[in-house]
């Protein structure tokens, strides 16, 4: 039974009768663009075929009431008292309710949806359903945003608003970053609220302009595979290593003269780069190049070329391992071990780093035997079991037609 298919028996089960309303939103995973964000550079992540599915009907007031089957706790709340948010920090990204009962939970993020659409002026309608999700928790595959996205997509069925992906991916983070309390970048939420079947979405932070770019084909012309390799290693010591490289950042933007370190090209930071400290060096090289890969990365997938996407998804890896300093033995191995396959065209590290995730560019037909080959090497040389999701890129948040 597919998920669809079990919020749908679910709801049923619970209110007897068939959802009039099935809405959906997906995780990500970025493909290049690492810790470009904040130096308002440029990314390039994809909707992935995992996410959270929320069957639902309208009700005649303002209370909404939604069942997780992941968590079995049902929410309510009141569109009216929405006023008093919960203090900061009282939740992380990881995944929604994740130790997060103590502090309101999963629900928050309903909760801060509702709040940061009723703040920009939507008028909105109450709602009852149930809901469920299959993004890998605390993985890094942006569960929280998927179910931000799959919550503002139900508001705006039955509240009779017009769906502005990047309007609503904006009102999300503001959900996520003054309800919830985690101060995420704008990546997430416009990925799950803007993807396209069968592409990625280079996204500038600046302008929060973005551009649709297809999934190159194998060189055979059959299709490929974006497969999410988990090293099953959760971060730690996040916080301080993510504020460090920010204001490593920002000091390197400071020498330079500019607000970001997007403002400076590879030929005026290598006419500086003798006057720069080594590590400051080191900091800004990654920024400045990775920009300049995740540009051409997208232009390679206009041109379907998987070769040359996959080769710079090696180099970005090298620069997140040498100049940046966030992955972790885990993941070394794990990209190595991918990158050794000879039906991987790419892999590098994605996420925040020192921990989580890896991505993989892999010739369809191979996807299987890829698979094992990487399972093997990572368990032989860590003694972990790897968790490995073959993804495909999907559609943003949207609605599912009913019969």
């Amino acid at each position: 039974m597919s998920l669809q298919e079990r919020i749908a028996a679910a709801f049923t089960e619970k209110f007897g009768t068939p959802p009039p309303l099935i809405v959906q939103a997906p995780g990500r995973v970025n493909l290049i663009g690492e810790h470009t964000d904040y130096n308002d550079g440029f990314v390039l992540p994809m909707a992935i075929d995992r996410g959270i599915w929320l069957a639902l009907r309208p009700r005649d007031d303002d209370q909404v009431a939604v069942h997780s089957l992941d968590f079995d706790e049902t929410a309510v709340f009141h569109l009216t008292s929405l006023t008093q948010k919960p203090p900061a920090g009282s939740a992380h990204e990881q995944a929604p309710g994740e130790n997060l009962r103590e502090v309101g939970g999963w629900a928050e993020y309903p909760k801060g949806v509702a709040w940061a659409l009723q703040e920009a002026g939507y008028t909105l309608r109450g709602w009852e359903g149930v809901m469920a999700g299959n993004v890998p928790k605390g993985a890094g595959l942006s569960s929280s945003a998927a179910l931000e996205l799959a919550t503002a997509r139900a508001f705006q069925q039955v509240s009779g608003f017009g769906w502005d992906a990047a309007q609503m991916a904006k009102l999300s983070q503001r959900a996520e970053n003054r309800w919830v309390g985690v101060n995420c970048g704008i990546m997430d939420q416009m990925i799950s609220a803007a993807g396209q079947a069968g592409h990625a979405l280079l996204i500038d932070c600046r302008s929060l302009e973005t551009q649709s770019v297809p999934l190159p084909p194998a060189l055979d012309g059959s299709g490929t595979a974006v497969v999410i390799l988990d090293t099953t290693i959760r971060r730690g010591l996040v916080d301080s290593a993510y504020n460090e490289r920010r204001q490593q950042c920002e000091a390197a933007a400071a020498y330079f003269g500019v607000s970001a370190l997007r403002d400076v090209s590879i030929s005026e930071f290598l006419a500086e780069a003798d006057n720069l400290d080594p590590l400051t060096r080191r900091r800004a090289r990654h920024v400045i190049t990775e920009n300049l890969r995740t540009l051409n990365a997208a232009k390679a997938m206009q041109n379907a070329d998987a070769a040359l996407l996959g080769q710079f998804m090696n180099e970005s890896h090298v620069s997140m391992r040498d100049d940046f300093e966030i992955t972790n033995d885990e993941l070394n191995v794990m990209v190595a071990a991918a990158q050794a396959q000879p039906n991987c065209y790419g892999a590098r590290m994605t996420g925040g780093g020192f921990g989580g995730c890896a991505v993989a560019l892999v010739h369809g037909e191979h996807v299987e035997r890829f698979v094992t080959a990487v399972t093997q090497q990572y368990q032989q040389q860590t003694d972990l079991i790897p968790q490995i999701y073959v993804c495909q890129p999907s559609a943003g948040a949207s609605v599912i037609p009913q019969n």
